[in-house]
């Protein structure tokens, strides 16, 4: 007689939304201490790690072991490392989330470039805007319209803002990669152009994806395919997976990305993708080496800490995040956008489910 293994049962639409949320929240307090990718270079982060005992890297970023080195963290360490975590901080990773909600349920999925625009007018304030959305932000307050929002005066049309901002469209769009797409591609001509844009369709396609994907490789590949194949972001994210085919190792591939991405710089899409891929590719679908291996990866950490997380976080399930990342969450959001601040995450993914609901 054959012994019976369990079958883990697969999670349900409402658990992989919040799964996704907490994911993304999750992300984004690893990586916030060390989002600054000039001085928080992947070396110098696993020599911190090292140093505070925390390799492999399993929780949140440990207490600076002295007072200079707390000084060079983020000023948001205070309430982002571990035993100091009680909900999260605010941060325009979140924001973005929270806002494209708003506008889902305020607009529709037919919502137009300038309802994006007049949203963050009402919702958003001006100081929680950063690089290409600060610039967008100032243009729209000066009178002008989309797509002169995205390209007036703007050096950072293809930075990484339009990508931290794509997730609802993917949690809203399960299994409908082209669709969540569009959606975000709808969002991120406000601000962004070329491969900025396209790093928002990959982001919401490949965070559709992994509701139906087997494995975490096949929502890379269909992402891929929402995206021109001869950008420089697809040729990226391919480079990645090509590495590891080959047998690379993750701190290889990642050397190897740096050099052919040099001086596009700490924000800008391109070599954030590489990071963010090759930590979900290494980590495999295990949520805690995904985000890890992203963090550790360097750049924009809090950013791509949050997209993996995300990713991870809708592939095993809310259930499945470990109770280490989503307990000290305390199920609570600091944000600045204007009546969401200190909303429960599950409220967040609830609303969003029944969105996702009604498109389903």
């Amino acid at each position: 007689m054959t012994a019976m293994t369990a079958v883990e049962p697969q999670p349900g639409l409402a658990d992989r939304v919040l799964g996704g949320w907490l994911g993304r929240i999750a992300g984004n307090m690893l990586g916030k201490p060390v989002e600054q990718g000039e001085v928080w270079t992947r070396e110098r982060i696993d020599r911190y790690l090292r140093r505070t005992g925390a390799l492999p890297l399993t929780d949140y970023l440990p207490e600076p072991p002295t007072e200079s080195e707390g000084l060079a963290l983020r000023p948001e360490w205070r309430t982002c490392v571990r035993g100091r975590v009680h909900g999260s901080c605010r941060d325009d990773d979140v924001d973005y989330a929270i806002l494209g909600l708003v506008l889902l349920e305020t607009h529709g999925f037919a919502f137009t470039t300038e309802q994006v625009g007049d949203l963050w007018l009402t919702r958003l304030p001006y100081l929680q805007t950063f690089t290409a959305e600060r610039v967008a932000y100032r243009n729209l307050a000066n009178g002008l319209r989309p797509p002169l929002t995205a390209t007036y005066d703007n050096p950072y049309q293809e930075w990484i803002g339009a990508l931290i901002r794509a997730d609802i469209h993917g949690w809203t769009s399960p299994g409908a990669p082209r669709r969540a797409a569009s959606l975000a591609r709808r969002d991120a001509v406000l601000s962004h152009t070329g491969n900025g844009v396209y790093g928002a369709m990959w982001a919401a396609a490949l965070i559709s994806a992994a509701f139906t994907a087997p494995a975490v490789r096949h929502a890379v590949d269909e992402a891929l395919t929402v995206i021109p194949a001869g950008s420089r972001l697809a040729r990226t994210v391919r480079r990645v997976a090509s590495l590891q085919d080959a047998g690379l190792a993750w701190e290889d591939t990642l050397t190897t990305l740096a050099e052919e991405t040099a001086g596009l710089g700490w924000i800008h899409t391109v070599p954030n993708a590489a990071v963010l891929t090759a930590g979900l590719l290494y980590g495999a679908g295990d949520f805690s080496r995904t985000i890890a291996l992203t963090v550790r990866g360097g750049l924009d950490t809090d950013s791509n800490g949050a997209t993996a997380g995300s990713v991870a976080g809708v592939l095993c399930g809310a259930a499945a995040v470990p109770a280490q990342w989503k307990d000290p969450l305390e199920d609570t959001v600091r944000s600045a956008v204007f009546g969401f601040d200190g909303v429960r995450i599950s409220e967040l993914a609830e609303r969003t489910l029944r969105l996702a609901r009604t498109e389903a």
